[in-house]
């Protein structure tokens, strides 16, 4: 927030002294009165004694706030791949207004740090490793992760077919139903698959796949 009040519109740094709690962010002062905060990479090139004009202040605060912005997003990014969506949500949480967002959006998709093609693939993959599910379960994940349905498409046609994935979610489920009977673990089997989204048509060979494969461990 801007102290210093302008005099005649101009005003000469007198000092810039890097924040005790927050090294990243250094404190300007003109004409001998703390004026405002700016992050390390935006005050980079100021020094002391330069005239600050109301017009270059008003610059200033607003790369500050594109880089504030920026490194949120980062932050949030850190933890997961996110989709564009989901960044842009935060960032309105955050505060930021839509012409910084969208800065923020262009300068992450040229680091290649956020692109919905290469989420969706991602998801995707993460999804088949550990927890396989069908591709209508995992359209309906995508869409809730606000990711549109050409780079949903795109990347369902690269993933593991139906019944590969109805399979591999099936042998570790039937692992818990050693022991049981053919009707007792076709509902529990059956079931689970049904809850991770796939059809009828895929789960009954499946399941009887899974079965038969089952029986000579017990034997």
């Amino acid at each position: 927030m801007l102290r210093w009040r302008y005099a005649d519109s101009m005003g000469k740094i007198t000092a810039l002294k890097v924040q005790k709690r927050n090294p990243n962010r250094v404190n300007i002062y003109l004409d001998g009165e703390f004026a405002f905060g700016l992050a390390r990479i935006v005050a980079a090139w100021l020094h002391i004694g330069q005239e600050l004009s109301e017009e270059k202040i008003t610059e200033l605060q607003s790369l500050d706030a594109k880089e504030a912005a920026y490194q949120q997003a980062l932050h949030y990014i850190a933890y997961r791949p996110r989709s564009e969506a989901e960044v842009t949500k935060k960032l309105y949480e955050k505060g930021a207004d839509a012409q910084v967002i969208e800065g923020v959006m262009e300068r992450l998709r040229s680091a290649q740090l956020v692109g919905d093609d290469r989420f969706a693939r991602m998801w995707i993959d993460d999804r088949s490793t550990f927890r396989p599910r069908s591709h209508r379960m995992l359209r309906y994940e995508l869409h809730q992760k606000g990711v549109g349905e050409e780079f949903i498409q795109q990347a369902l046609a690269e993933a593991q077919n139906e019944p590969e994935l109805a399979y591999q979610a099936g042998t570790r489920y039937a692992r818990r139903l050693e022991g049981l009977d053919w009707e007792v673990f076709r509902k529990r089997l059956g079931g689970f698959l049904a809850r991770r989204g796939f059809s009828y048509g895929t789960i009954a060979p499946v399941l009887r796949q899974i079965w038969d494969e089952s029986r000579p461990a017990e034997q």
